[in-house]
């Protein structure tokens, strides 16, 4: 797995991400939440899918929404080569972010960590 975030790792599918809110599991570490759930492998390129997603209500302004999502997918990104390098069965994750301040880097990528620390303790 390499530390890219292209087209094919991203959840873009309605269907998917209706299922994963209605049947899937999540683990949290705040700031952030990770509503997850197992896929049957459709794509060899990408065995998992991702999607962050930031509260209009807690954010009103887009910047702010943009620019947290812009730091918890370069989070991601740099750090899912540690923790899904040797996963064997496919996910569908969807990242949230439930605080209230707007956070910096190194406070999202501590959370991420212990985030996916969490994810694979519950596999």
């Amino acid at each position: 797995m390499d530390r890219t975030y292209n087209k094919h790792e991203k959840l873009k599918s309605k269907k998917l991400i209706d299922k994963l809110f209605t049947e899937g599991q999540s683990v949290s570490a705040y700031p952030l939440r990770m509503v997850y759930i197992k896929t049957t492998p459709q794509n060899t390129d990408a065995p998992i899918k991702t999607g962050v997603s930031v509260s209009k209500k807690q954010f009103k302004k887009a910047v702010d929404r943009i620019r947290i999502k812009r730091l918890m997918r370069e989070a991601y990104r740099l750090n899912k080569t540690t923790y899904f390098n040797n996963i064997t069965t496919s996910y569908a994750f969807m990242i949230l972010y439930i605080g209230n301040n707007k956070p910096t880097y190194n406070h999202v990528e501590q959370s991420m960590n212990k985030l996916f620390k969490k994810f694979t303790n519950a596999m």
